[in-house]
């Protein structure tokens, strides 16, 4: 059975960054990685906007950015995304599988809650075409995630105490090799 990991952690607790490190390192090791990443886009030290990088291709396209007057049809409180793109995205996802690690970056209240944003990213999981899945996920939906798949475990970044994990330490661990 493909193991699942979930990473957990409060805003710019690192997650992504950790996702990042994790696939470079698999790229590294020759693994065919799948998914996608979020990384955010900074002027100057302001987040500004957010991008998607798909694993596969390594194409990288906007996907939303600082909520203003203008309004789009997808919207959280603090960002307008931009559907062509949350389409590509989608897409994207299901071409992902198969492969040795799957990474889904992130799964949050547009998925759970209004079934918007990476819907794609819930059969994908569910597929288990893969050997090890990494999903970020918030805090708030942990439990969520729990009844929806068997977690092999949860690594919180933004825990008391919680170790420096880079993504050479994390691939250490997964039996993709």
């Amino acid at each position: 059975m493909a193991e699942i990991i979930l990473i957990t952690g409060e805003i710019q607790s690192g997650k992504t960054s950790l996702c990042l490190d994790l696939y470079r390192k698999a790229q590294e090791a020759g693994l065919q990685v799948g998914g996608i990443l979020s990384p955010a886009v900074f002027e100057e030290e302001e987040k500004t906007a957010i991008d998607i990088l798909d694993l596969k291709s390594g194409i990288r396209k906007r996907l939303a950015e600082i909520k203003t007057q203008t309004q789009t049809d997808l919207e959280t409180q603090h960002w307008s995304f931009f559907q062509e793109t949350v389409d590509w995205g989608n897409k994207m996802l299901l071409e992902a599988v198969p492969c040795d690690l799957l990474i889904v970056d992130e799964l949050g209240p547009l998925e759970f809650h209004r079934s918007e944003g990476w819907v794609n990213g819930f059969a994908v999981i569910e597929s288990g075409d893969y050997s090890a899945a990494l999903l970020v996920i918030r805090p708030s939906l942990i439990e969520q995630a729990f009844q929806r798949w068997k977690l092999s475990r949860i690594i919180d970044l933004s825990a008391v105490g919680a170790e420096v994990l880079t993504g050479k330490d994390l691939f250490n661990t997964l039996n993709l090799e």
